[in-house]
């Protein structure tokens, strides 16, 4: 017999998003590794929040979403808030009850400023590593090193001279003969034939984004740089950094993450070629690191 496609709403619910989540399911061993690390901060999370005024999302709650995130790719703060909304997994996950009401966004991202800025969230990866079944997946035989670029969040109308200068012209949409200019909207750049430099001119969104190209023939865009280390047993990050973005910053970032790593013993690290440099090598050998680093055979022509 058919059955119909009836809708039946239920007055009460007496369903947990605890009991829709499955026993075996990955996650739930990702929730208690991530529940051990934030028990260790709760010390940390004390000094960052006054004792009085009204309270605010629970830090433990505002990390577990963080991660959730980062995850699965999340583009925004407000796609975050939407899908907390409907999505029972993610509910669980970050300690939502079913009828729990959900963030606003600009408060979500507020708390998640004061976390960022109490350096937080390094401290959290190094609670999440330290538990023993975690560190029983790391290797310590063999690590791997790279860096991205990481698009900054401005535009590149923003990137203006740095003595507050205009090499904007007459960039409106407008004419001399009369015809106004357009209102309501920016306005439209040619960018042709402009000398632009890190050195005389910066983003006045985003100071700290730099105009970057990591090969040649590609455009440059206005980003930040991404560093991580990873071992290669199971290809888990130990290690990561958020740089600007310069020709040394790879360099720069994989000595300080593998002093950070102090390991026990001489290690081997493998990277491409835009660490082929006689300096860097130098270094990697004098804190005990065996450098398999890719020869940069490039040659470059001069006109």
């Amino acid at each position: 017999m058919r059955g119909g496609d009836d809708r039946s709403e239920g007055l009460f619910s007496y369903v947990s998003c605890e009991a829709r989540v499955p026993q075996g399911h990955p996650w739930r061993a990702i929730r208690a590794i991530v529940d051990e690390a934030l028990e260790v901060l709760s010390a940390d999370f004390e000094q960052l929040y006054s004792r009085i005024g009204r309270p605010s999302i629970a830090p433990e709650k505002l990390l577990r979403a963080l991660l959730l995130q980062a995850f699965f790719s999340i583009r925004s703060g407000r796609q975050l808030m939407e899908q907390l909304d409907y999505n029972l997994m993610f509910r669980w996950f970050v300690g939502l009850s079913m009828d729990a009401p959900i963030w606003d966004v600009t408060v979500f991202t507020k708390n998640r400023d004061r976390l960022m800025a109490g350096d937080i969230a390094a401290k959290f990866m190094a609670a999440v590593l330290n538990p023993p079944r975690v560190k029983a997946l790391l290797s310590n035989d063999h690590f791997s090193v790279d860096g991205t670029l990481i698009d900054a969040w401005a535009s590149m109308k923003s990137f203006k001279p740095k003595d507050g200068g205009s090499d904007d012209g007459d960039d409106a949409g407008g004419s001399d003969n009369g015809s106004a200019k357009t209102k309501g909207r920016n306005a439209e750049r040619d960018f042709r034939k402009e000398k632009r430099s890190n050195e005389t001119h910066a983003s006045t969104t985003d100071p700290d984004a730099r105009l970057y190209k990591k090969a040649q023939g590609q455009a440059a865009r206005l980003s930040h740089m991404g560093h991580v280390l990873m071992e290669n047993r199971h290809g888990l990050i130990v290690d990561a950094l958020l740089t600007k973005a310069t020709g040394t910053a790879e360099r720069e970032a994989a000595l300080t993450m593998l002093k950070r790593l102090d390991a026990q013993h001489r290690i081997p690290l493998g990277a491409d070629k835009a660490y082929d440099a006689a300096q860097f090598v130098a270094d990697l050998r004098d804190i005990n690191v065996t450098p398999h680093v890719a020869q940069n055979n490039t040659t470059v022509t001069m006109g």
